[in-house]
């Protein structure tokens, strides 16, 4: 079971609409974003980067919160070349940005959207980022937002029900027996040190890159995270329609979503080990607390629709997705107090280090 994009067009069920949480995360992690490029980025170590500047942002989906970001860092590294222009250049540089998700990404939304007002050139590069997408050394900047914890794959054990990871009656690995988390943290470093070996054949010499994505507490303390009570009660709900005869309750035991959710210094560890990168900024975005209302609620479910209502249509069919959601709206404003907004979440900046690759 692989990942699927994002809800596209514009209509009610589409992530353009229902992006609302990621857009607070974001918004919250600009200042450091803008301060981290602000001080990081070297304007003189890479010459070609005086006449233009090519910009990636994985994981883009369907807007609009790709352009804020893009913007804001097209901004910061303005006033950056504003500050050292007499020193390098009498120009100010051109900025090319490239648009990048998975092949089926709604890249027809996403390019009618682009604000008209735009100041740099926009090309689409379709793809996954767990491998290399573009020529080496071609990148000065890359930004990825709330896509790194998804996956290539649920762990192929989770799957195996004659494994000890057989995941029966869970979709997530919180709550789950050791070796489902076992398995899972297993495929997170898997994947991680192929987005970093991508990386950093990508990314010039000294280049930056910034990834904002949710994490856990130090140790395994994933659990309690907003965001595992969120796919833990999507995990029950669907357990309450396999009791009621909507679904197979064996579609249930053999459907897992492809995520993972690391703790800090697990990230730490692993960007260490690749060893192509140093962290430069490491911050932790401001959780931010929501009332229980019907409101927050019916948004939380359709937010989690967007992201998910591929994957779940795959696996049991699209006729199940409208009463899954009204039912998981429902247990949403019965089971949480709080509902959990954006929150718990990483921002970090990331060095290409003067490593060569063989």
């Amino acid at each position: 079971m692989e990942s699927q994009p994002m809800n596209g067009g514009e209509g009610p069920n589409s992530y353009a609409q229902n992006s609302s949480y990621q857009r607070v995360g974001v918004s919250a992690a600009t200042a450091f974003l803008q301060a981290g490029i602000a001080k990081e980025f070297e304007i003189g170590q890479y010459p070609c980067a005086r006449n233009s500047i090519v910009i990636a942002d994985l994981g883009c989906s369907v807007g609009p919160n790709t352009f804020l970001v893009v913007q804001a860092i097209i901004d910061a590294l303005r006033l950056k070349y504003m500050s050292s222009i007499s020193l390098f250049s009498s120009d100010m540089p051109e900025f090319l940005v490239f648009f990048n998700d998975q092949v089926a990404n709604d890249f027809n939304t996403l390019f009618r959207s682009l604000p008209s007002e735009d100041r740099y050139f926009a090309a689409g590069m379709p793809g996954s980022f767990y491998h290399c997408l573009f020529p080496k050394a071609s990148l000065h900047f890359v930004h990825s937002s709330y896509a790194n914890q998804w996956l290539s794959q649920v762990p192929k054990e989770v799957r195996d029900e004659n494994s000890l990871a057989w995941n029966k009656g869970r979709i997530f690995y919180t709550g789950a027996p050791t070796e489902v988390w076992t398995a899972y943290a297993a495929q997170y470093a898997k994947d991680l040190e192929s987005f970093l070996q991508a990386q950093a054949q990508e990314v010039v010499v000294g280049g930056l890159m910034a990834l904002l994505f949710p994490c856990c507490q130090n140790g395994n303390s994933s659990n309690e995270s907003p965001i595992a009570k969120v796919f833990n009660l999507l995990g029950s709900t669907l357990m309450d329609m396999a009791k009621t005869g909507d679904i197979e309750e064996g579609k249930v035991d053999s459907f897992n979503l492809p995520i993972y959710i690391p703790s800090i210094t697990e990230f730490k560890t692993l960007v260490g080990s690749n060893g192509y990168f140093s962290v430069v900024q490491m911050e932790k975005v401001p959780p931010i607390s929501m009332p229980a209302n019907d409101g927050i609620a019916r948004a939380m479910s359709m937010s989690i629709r967007a992201a998910m209502e591929g994957i779940i249509s795959d696996h049991f069919g699209c006729q199940v997705v409208d009463d899954l959601f009204e039912r998981y709206q429902n247990k949403i404003v019965s089971h949480l107090q709080n509902p959990p907004g954006v929150g718990a979440e990483l921002f970090v900046l990331l060095k290409r280090k003067p490593l060569s690759i063989n």
